[in-house]
């Protein structure tokens, strides 16, 4: 079955189209967009007029990519600067219309359970015993554990993500050492109280976990942070992105995801595998019934 997702976030706006059987997904088409909707936004806050219709434009763009790769089904969900906007359903209208899609806006627990689905169902290896996702998105982090038999037996979902404390905390190109220390007592804080029992496998992914493995390898741990950081601290985000071959964009969001990731490991007591599937092949997964 071939299908697609447009996974509409805090920090960009993405579509991948994958043929999905018993085996898995086979990947045929993806495309991002920086659209930054949560860019300044605060729960309850009003997403721009002028955000809404630059989004609507590149999903109506990326919804026809989708058809023209041969999508069957197309499902388009939005995550959390969408659902905490006190205008989500002018969003939502303006998605429809001009977008040429209905959105589901997910809560913080089916966001979980989706990211859970396609991490584990994508995994290069057998993950037995109990295993953690966790995706730092722009707005939002996630994390769920549970097995891959029987699927997600605890969640949460925190109110922060690379890009609100890029936003809040980092305004230096590169950021200087204190504004990372804020960022990273910010997310130690969110992620005190966080305990969800042992767990034998651990997972990172979102677009600051995918971004890591072309600067440091496949693990997030103590020693691979600070080499990102490092390489992330040694110049201008252009260049570095330059580099790497990286978006400048997703170079300057990715000290604060990166440390957001390690507070979480920190909480899980297990340093972080780069997982090859999160969100969007949750989406793909479940539309197919697999």
């Amino acid at each position: 079955m071939l299908c697609g997702c447009i996974d509409i976030g805090t920090n960009t706006t993405r579509v991948l189209v994958a043929e999905a059987n018993a085996g898995g997904l086979k990947e045929v088409l993806q495309r991002r967009a920086f659209t930054r909707l949560g860019r300044g936004l605060t729960a309850g806050g009003i997403i721009p007029a002028a955000r809404i219709a630059e989004t609507a434009g590149v999903v109506a763009e990326q919804l026809a990519l989708a058809e023209q790769a041969g999508a069957r089904t197309v499902r388009a969900v939005a995550t959390a600067a969408i659902r905490t906007a006190a205008n989500r359903e002018e969003f939502c209208a303006a998605m429809r219309q001009y977008g040429g899609v209905e959105v589901s806006v997910l809560d913080g627990e089916e966001e979980a359970r989706l990211a859970f689905l396609g991490a584990t169902r994508t995994a290069r290896r057998p993950l037995p015993g109990r295993v953690a996702v966790v995706d730092v998105g722009g707005g939002s982090t996630e994390i769920a554990v549970g097995t891959t038999a029987v699927g997600v037996e605890w969640a949460t979902s925190l109110p922060f993500g690379s890009g609100f404390l890029a936003d809040a905390y980092l305004g230096g190109d590169p950021p200087g050492g204190d504004e990372l220390r804020a960022v990273r007592m910010h997310a130690l804080r969110a992620l005190s109280g966080v305990d969800p029992g042992p767990v034998d496998h651990a997972l990172a992914v979102g677009g600051s976990a995918a971004s890591l493995r072309r600067l440091v390898g496949d693990e997030l741990n103590p020693h691979s942070l600070s080499q990102a950081l490092r390489v992330l601290g040694s110049g201008p985000a252009a260049d570095v992105a330059m580099r790497f071959d990286l978006d400048p964009q997703r170079v300057r969001l990715m000290p604060a995801g990166l440390l957001a990731l390690d507070a979480a490991a920190q909480a899980l007591g297990r340093p972080l595998q780069i997982g090859c599937g999160g969100l969007r092949e949750g989406v793909l997964i479940d539309l197919a019934g697999l």
